[in-house]
């Protein structure tokens, strides 16, 4: 019996979600010490977690039992921390989990979703495992919604009798770090779909969180996460905001036990930290800014304007492959990017001040060859 043929047909013929390789496996693949390697390459927080939050960890004794199926004192603490009720809260392992549950709970096979490339990936990831049909509406070559085409995709995709069932909109967005007005996102609200809007990074953002808003909308979903703003992408804690009519229904097909203990114990005492979250920001929003003065000095690169804790850089007379390959080879890590909408680009997280300094260092001895 050949196994490989029971497999659901769309499952076989997806492709694989290509993820970041972490720092131990580099550290052996290049030969080089762990403390050597500047990694700026997965839009991670430098600046860890709030020693707040370890304190709150070491001082656990908790880690053997089961996690809170219902989230309550985490639900609770989000509550106080981003101005709405609990009961409109969910958490998942991440802000992929999240997104995971959406996908779920809306979609069947065949159904439409709606997405706004170039932006995270895992979007069209969630649609081919569902076997759901993919939309891609292109953003102009700015990175701007082009509200125009979206609109007259959803109504077309009405008219014919299959209206999508989710519209995905990153805000600010990955990979280029440009925001979407409020303008425009209350313009999608308007269509006869749901519009999930992901503000994984909109602490580094002058926008304002759409969050309050689920409570008036009820096609509205909002995903937030602790992974940039806490420093806590190893621990893959996430949380929705949700309608009431939505959220009801999502925790029946959430797994009973995520977060786990330690994620949501950290979360908890880093949003009692507010003094370090906010330094962490600023921090970063300031090296952002030194960053992209540094990589304008370049004249073979061009940063694009940023809102979030990395930046965007088109590589134009030199091979943008070759110069990722090169700073690896010194040990700096960046994210290389070749598909449509982002052609030669590379994307730079922001990292400490010295991270910058290597950085800069091994791009300009990459400039002479």
């Amino acid at each position: 019996m050949n196994v490989e043929m029971l497999i659901a047909p769309h499952v076989r013929g997806m492709q694989p979600y290509v993820p970041i390789v972490p720092l131990d496996v580099l550290s052996r693949r290049l030969g080089l010490p762990a403390d050597r390697i500047v990694k700026l390459d997965a839009n991670e927080n430098p600046y860890g977690t709030s020693p707040r939050a370890l304190e709150a960890l070491a001082h656990s004794r908790e880690l053997h039992i089961y996690p809170d199926p219902d989230q309550t004192a985490l639900r609770e603490a989000l509550a106080a921390f981003i101005g709405v009720p609990m009961e409109h809260i969910l958490c998942g392992a991440g802000g992929d989990e999240v997104i995971d549950l959406l996908a779920r709970a809306f979609v069947e096979p065949g159904q439409y979703v709606i997405d706004l490339p170039p932006t995270f990936g895992m979007y069209k990831w969630e649609a081919d495992v569902l076997g759901a049909g993919y939309i891609p509406v292109a953003r102009r070559p700015d990175f701007s919604v082009d509200m125009d085409a979206v609109e007259g995709t959803v109504r077309a995709l009405e008219a014919s009798g299959a209206p999508p069932k989710l519209l995905f909109v990153t805000n600010p967005n990955n990979p280029d770090g440009s925001v979407t007005s409020r303008k425009d996102l209350l313009r999608l609200l308007d269509l006869p779909v749901v519009v999930v809007v992901d503000e994984a990074y909109i602490d580094f953002s002058d926008q304002p969180s759409l969050a309050p808003l689920v409570r008036e909308r009820d096609n509205l979903m909002v995903l937030r996460t602790f992974s940039k703003l806490a420093g806590m992408a190893g621990l893959r804690v996430g949380y929705g905001v949700f309608p009431l009519p939505v959220i009801r229904h999502l925790w029946k097909v959430k797994q009973p036990y995520t977060p786990n203990v330690a994620g949501s114990i950290m979360a908890i005492a880093a949003m009692q930290d507010r003094e370090w979250l906010d330094r962490s920001v600023q921090a970063l929003t300031a090296e952002r800014l030194r960053l992209t003065e540094a990589l304008r000095a370049l004249e073979w690169l061009t940063p694009l304007p940023s809102q979030t804790n990395f930046v965007l850089c088109r590589v134009t007379g030199r091979d943008a492959r070759g110069v990722k390959q090169a700073l690896e080879r010194q040990g700096v890590l960046v994210r290389y990017f070749d598909r449509d909408g982002l052609r030669d680009c590379l994307r730079i997280t922001v990292g400490l001040p010295e991270h910058t300094d290597r950085l800069v260092e091994a791009l300009t001895l990459v400039g002479r060859v």
